[in-house]
């Protein structure tokens, strides 16, 4: 059987036994029956199946022929690190050692595949040592201090997201093991996990209250970086770096709400978002080369800066308009407009989106909050999962260096926002 219909074939098996399962622990017959079996279905005997599953299938992969059903037991060994989970918060469940145990299963379920494709020549050796040795001082040294101080070393989102990308990893590499002339980006999405990993570690030492602020920071970097990398006309970077810079944003205020901050974090926020969503997208206008161009920076810059300034003084002060919903489109969107289209389209047609964005963000169309509204609206696992895919494409736009690809995607993004905060818009105004 062709290995391409392998993978799609146990992906497909694998999520359907996912939603069954995820519906079916909602009804008590099935609680009843996980309760009076715990010794097969409770999260942590679920960890000890899914390490053992995927052991069973390195080995059958690498040292046997028989690599079809290798992939098929490997896929649903990873789709089981989802199901424990839902079995301990639904069945309630959840121990101290099952926060200690899912970590270590999930290290033993892509670690040795991964170092079996770096020894195959698939991957870098060196790069997936750095994992290994990234996620066991995490697993076993920062773990055992977070445990003297008495924090809680329960996997972060970085952790999860990085379980992801590291499972579909493993398959990519499979699907490359066969298929040798495809473009191989294993060694880019490698990287993005020793980041997450390395992410994972060190946020779990930061106290929660500065969190937001942290975000904030490295928000602002990222737009200064952009200005730099805009000046010597590395334009793809410094919009990617503007994304990275739109995803801290995208969290931080989610945090503050959470864990608290400090009296300077909002002053921060509003800083980092005029350089990284203001200044930067009207920087890469003004050097796009169109005769005009500089007008329409300064055009684009003006309307974020009055985009922020209504928003704080006005905005927020208003009664009438509900929470999570904006007046007129976010400078995060509208700086995605004009980035998206300085890579597919010539100056002339730049600097017209340009102007079309700030009339959007200027306006008084609402659009839902994408943090608090949106994404609370996205089941937890479709959230994780499109958060891997996401950094899984960016890597091919990397590896492929295709910024025309990469401006279509970035426009589609912000397409599918302004259709979903306008149709999850409805419901919030009605509750108001």
């Amino acid at each position: 059987m062709d290995r391409s219909l392998v993978i799609i074939f146990a992906a497909f098996a694998g999520t359907g036994f996912y939603y069954w399962f995820s519906r079916m622990i909602h009804k008590e017959s099935m609680q009843e029956y996980i309760l009076k079996h715990q010794w097969l279905l409770h999260p942590n005997a679920i960890c000890y199946w899914r390490a053992v599953m995927a052991l069973f299938a390195y080995v059958l992969y690498f040292f046997s022929p028989y690599q079809a059903p290798a992939i098929f037991i490997f896929t649903f060994a990873a789709v089981l690190d989802g199901v424990d989970g839902v079995v301990a918060r639904n069945c309630n469940l959840v121990s101290k050692w099952g926060e200690w145990l899912d970590p270590v299963c999930d290290k033993l379920t892509y670690l040795p595949p991964l170092i079996g494709f770096a020894y195959a020549g698939i991957l870098s050796t060196g790069l997936v040592w750095v994992l290994v040795a990234i996620e066991f001082a995490g697993q076993f040294f920062a773990r055992k201090i977070l445990s003297m101080l008495n924090i809680s070393g329960a996997a972060n989102n970085f952790g999860k997201i990085k379980a992801i990308i590291c499972f579909a990893l493993v398959i990519l590499c499979a699907f490359v093991d066969e298929n040798p002339g495809i473009i191989d980006m294993g060694d880019e999405i490698l990287m993005a996990c020793i980041i997450l990993s390395s992410a994972s570690a060190i946020f779990k030492f930061i106290p929660n209250w500065l969190y937001a602020d942290i975000l904030s920071t490295l928000n602002f970097f990222c737009g200064i970086t952009s200005l730099v990398l805009t000046h010597n006309r590395h334009f793809a970077w410094a919009i990617f770096v503007i994304i990275v810079g739109q995803l801290f944003d995208l969290f931080d205020g989610r945090m503050a709400e959470k864990h608290g901050g400090t009296k300077y974090g909002p002053y921060l926020d509003d800083i980092a978002d005029f350089v990284s969503f203001g200044l930067a997208p009207a920087y890469v206008i003004s050097k796009s080369g169109g005769t005009m161009a500089w007008l329409f920076g300064f055009v684009f810059f003006i309307g974020v800066a009055y985009r922020l300034i209504r928003f704080i003084s006005v905005d927020k002060k208003r009664t009438d308009l509900p929470d999570g919903v904006f007046n007129g489109l976010p400078s995060p969107a509208g700086a995605l407009i004009v980035l998206g289209a300085s890579l597919v389209f010539q100056p002339d047609v730049l600097c017209a989106v340009a102007a079309l964005s700030v009339g959007l963000m200027v306006s008084h169309i609402r659009f839902a909050h994408f943090g608090r509204v949106i994404l609370k609206k996205i089941p937890k696992p479709l959230f994780f999962l499109a958060s891997a895919t996401i950094i899984v494409t960016i890597a091919f736009v990397l590896k492929t260096k295709n910024t025309q690809m990469f401006g279509y995607l970035i426009l589609c993004s912000v397409l599918l926002y302004m259709i979903a905060g306008r149709k999850w818009l409805r419901p919030t105004v009605g509750a108001d």
